[in-house]
């Protein structure tokens, strides 16, 4: 009885005496509560999804918990980062996307890998409750994408694609404008993403220790290939892995092109183009410079080309221009006199995580949400298809099919290699 009198009288002092607990637990004094953090997983950690995380970072309401990567020089970067940037040594290194997936504390995973997985592990995400901000190009093929759109809406994902010119203030405006009348009757846009070149022989060499480099791993879904430094070095620049220069900057521009001219949700119904292709007898099988030709059903033709990275839109009333560091140009000029344009470079990302993480708690659609994503992706892909095929390809959008074509609706899609398929 006495020894039971004591500890009631310990329990009773102890909690007489006022716990002192810092503000930001509660989420007083403009922090957030840690329990009111989203828990963060990153897979991919190369210099596009580095720049990434380094914005993730930077937002009070998140809390990167794990980082992951087939390379561990990559993984042990990223945990530095992390860890730094907290104060501790708690940030989790793995090279199995699956550990991830499996943890409670994830609420959303960043995915910045090779184009091949990228469609992949949004959907095992999704799958496993996470919510994904994802790098593009997002897919490899048309029909790879429409899985990740019906995936994400079966699964009630937030998802959002890199595509962060959509959030850039800049690009709005003159989407916005151009959509607005700005330039008149719109009549010819024209879009450039720049040179692409490296080619070489992929000598097949002894795969790394998977500790120190997971080869299988990294070509996931691609065709099975013998190791070599070549092949991992410009995967950019083959059909198994990637897509080439169309695909890889074309959806950023294509997003805009789409945007001004509010066809967002459907693109063009006609393809043709010319190409010039790297030497035979190297990895590289991507077309490097091309001037493709493409026609919405209203009329309006877009450009797509090798020159200096930026959006043009002709008008009947004048022209106006973004070039991928934010500067706007018009002619008249007086198109810019009577409004304000910004000047935002294609670098900042602040809004376009921003709004992933506002919709994450919100569950709204995001800027640039699946199908937005799906219809931008689509016309570059398109666009690769026939100067790949050498001829004109005609596109029905509604029902995402060429038109009386089998030979190119075989490219709709592919078989994705086992066991590294969604």
């Amino acid at each position: 009885m006495n020894s039971n009198r004591r500890n009631f009288l310990k329990s009773a002092a102890a909690l007489a005496v006022p716990w002192v607990i810092p503000a930001s637990v509660l989420g007083r004094d403009g922090a957030v509560a840690a329990n009111s953090r989203l828990g963060l997983g990153v897979i991919g950690l190369g210099n596009r999804n580095t720049s990434n995380l380094g914005h993730f970072l930077k937002q009070e309401d998140v809390r990167c918990v794990t980082v992951c990567d087939c390379f561990a020089d990559r993984r042990a970067r990223g945990k530095k980062m992390v860890d730094e940037h907290y104060g501790n040594s708690d940030c989790v290194a793995t090279r199995f996307h699956e550990e991830i997936f499996a943890r409670k504390d994830i609420d959303a995973v960043l995915i910045g890998t090779g184009d091949r997985w990228h469609a992949v592990l949004s959907m095992l995400a999704a799958r496993a409750g996470k919510d994904v901000y994802c790098e593009k190009p997002f897919t490899l093929t048309i029909g790879e994408g429409r899985m990740l759109v019906e995936t994400m809406s079966r699964y009630g994902t937030v998802w959002q694609c890199g595509t962060q010119r959509r959030s850039n203030s800049a690009y709005r405006f003159v989407a916005e404008g151009v959509k607005g009348g700005m330039i008149g009757r719109l009549r010819t846009i024209t879009m450039s993403f720049g040179g692409w070149g490296g080619n070489g022989v992929p000598t097949p060499e002894p795969a790394p220790d998977p500790e120190v480099f997971d080869y299988d791993r990294w070509l996931g879904q691609a065709p099975w290939a013998p190791y070599s430094k070549v092949r991992v070095a410009l995967w950019r620049n083959n059909w198994d892995t990637s897509a080439g220069p169309v695909v890889d900057m074309g959806p950023h521009y294509l997003d805009i092109a789409q945007w001004a001219h509010n066809s967002e949700l459907s693109g063009p119904v006609e393809f043709e183009g010319e190409a010039t292709w790297p030497e035979p007898g190297g990895f590289a099988n991507v077309p490097f410079v091309v001037n493709v030709q493409a026609r919405y059903a209203d009329g309006v033709r877009i450009v797509m080309n090798s020159g200096d990275k930026g959006v043009r839109f002709d008008g009947d009333e004048g022209w106006v221009r973004i070039s991928d560091g934010g500067d706007i140009t018009a002619e008249p000029v007086s198109i810019l006199r009577t409004r304000a344009a910004p000047r935002v470079d294609w670098t900042n990302m602040n809004d376009h995580v921003r709004n992933f993480l506002d919709c994450i708690k919100s569950r709204r659609l995001t800027a640039s949400h699946p199908e937005l994503a799906q219809r931008c992706h689509t016309a570059a892909h398109c666009a690769n298809l026939c100067l790949r095929l050498g001829r004109k390809l005609h596109w029905d959008p509604a029902n995402e099919r060429f038109v009386n074509d089998d030979t190119a609706n075989r490219f709709l899609s592919r078989v994705m290699r086992v066991p590294w398929n969604a």
